[in-house]
């Protein structure tokens, strides 16, 4: 058991929902609910129980990177409260061996009225840090949160970027034994995001084992060596990233669709599907090369010269680029029933990142909406381009205008580039 970082077994836990309350962990609203249920008999009959997690066991390893996956309500949060101590299981119970940094919410241990230097100081001490340890990486955490000009202002007026680069460098250089972080990184800019990354990378390889939560499929395989995916309190899959990512993403696919229609027109996407230009199915595509986009949609009635619009979004809801039937002269005189549409994009010129597919239908003058949905996450990558060259790169001409040069006397008229 010694390489053992976290054993958490059978964990479940349940709340009690009550028309017209709220979901409460801390010792003073559970006793506020307590005082107030004789006066509230006739609500006993209404309250539900609700599952937020049910018999989730697993074991971390030291050294290992573990990524939570799941959609909204999934448990994921919960698990992680559990796991920090914050809140108790129902049943089950969890053990863990070594000291623990968590990331979970914006502000978590701040006082808003005390300044970010003050809050240092406590929230270190809260996670266990000893003074003299704090005085000794107070510049380091100072200087990685990027926060030096505002380090003497209360938090209060810190904008929420601020809270999490200053929440991240205390946690992280606690050089915790295991890091959790929840996706609360995603409220930071992108090179903050990377520069936490590349933080957490550290410290699993001097052994720590971090925990991540995210929505943001391309940080967990970047990060993550093994995946946990929760679906409604359960664990439905425990494996590597190349087999529980396209599950989830998968799953997720047809779950966001909306209509909206004219009379009785409407129109659903029911599966998108994406292959490289030669059919094979991927998920990864490098930079240049060419996606094929497979479109299953179904239409109760008859609609008149629909426009399908397929849309590349970014991780950081940028969107990059659209295809549109209408815009590149393919046209649909009528469509009804159920049928495939397939659009092949010119070479992706879009930097390193993660991408999502979003799915539009139109009419042809792009006034009414029929359909939008949600689809598969991708991922392009290249060894240099990133978000740092911007959304995409094309390659440019570069020349010395003729009759413009200025020759210096006495040089040579010959112009070299070297590398």
């Amino acid at each position: 058991m010694s390489d053992i970082a976290i054993q958490a077994e059978k964990l479940s836990k349940r709340y009690t929902i009550t028309p017209g309350s709220h979901r409460h962990d801390t010792l003073y609203h559970q006793l506020a609910e307590t005082l107030k249920s004789p006066f509230r008999r006739d609500r006993r009959e209404k309250e539900k129980d609700f599952w937020a997690l049910q018999d989730i066991s697993f074991e971390a390893r030291k050294g290992e990177a573990l990524g939570i996956i799941g959609h909204n309500g999934a448990g994921k949060s919960t698990l992680l409260k559990i796991l920090s101590r914050i809140t108790e299981p129902t049943s089950g119970r969890v053990r863990i061996y070594g000291r623990v940094g968590s990331l979970l919410e914006v502000g978590t241990g701040f006082h808003p009225e005390l300044t970010g230097r003050e809050n240092i100081f406590l929230n270190g001490a809260i996670i266990g840090m000893k003074r003299e340890e704090i005085h000794r990486l107070f510049d380091a955490i100072v200087d990685f949160a990027e926060i030096e000009e505002f380090i003497d202002t209360p938090v209060k007026r810190y904008s929420s970027g601020m809270y999490v680069r200053l929440a991240f460098a205390v946690s992280a250089h606690l050089r915790p034994e295991i890091l959790i972080i929840d996706e609360v990184l995603s409220v930071g800019d992108l090179q903050f995001q990377r520069k936490c990354t590349n933080y957490a990378e550290e410290l699993q390889k001097s052994g720590s084992t971090i925990l991540l939560v995210s929505h943001n499929m391309f940080s967990v395989k970047a990060l993550c060596n093994r995946v946990l995916y929760l679906s409604h309190g359960k664990l439905l899959t425990d494996g590597s990233p190349e087999e529980v990512i396209p599950q989830f993403e998968k799953e997720g696919s047809s779950t966001s669709s909306s209509s909206s229609s004219e009379g009785d027109v409407s129109i659903s996407i029911t599966d998108v599907e994406l292959f490289d230009e030669s059919g094979k199915e991927r998920a990864i595509f490098d930079f240049g090369e060419r996606m094929r986009i497979r479109l299953h949609y179904t239409t109760p009635q008859v609609i008149h010269n629909p426009n399908f619009v397929v849309a590349l979004i970014r991780s950081d809801d940028v969107a990059c680029c659209n295809y549109s039937t209408a815009l590149d002269g393919y046209s649909i005189p009528t469509l009804s029933g159920e049928g495939i549409l397939e659009v092949i994009t010119p070479p992706l010129k879009l930097v390193s990142e993660a991408y999502e597919v979003h799915v539009l239908v139109w009419d042809k003058d792009f006034q009414r909406p029929y359909c939008f949905q949600k689809g598969l996450r991708f991922h392009v990558r290249h060894h240099l381009f990133s978000t740092h060259f911007g959304v995409f790169h094309e390659d440019a001409e570069w020349s010395v205008p003729t009759g413009l040069l200025k020759i210096n006397p006495g040089s040579s008229q010959e112009v070299c580039c070297h590398d």
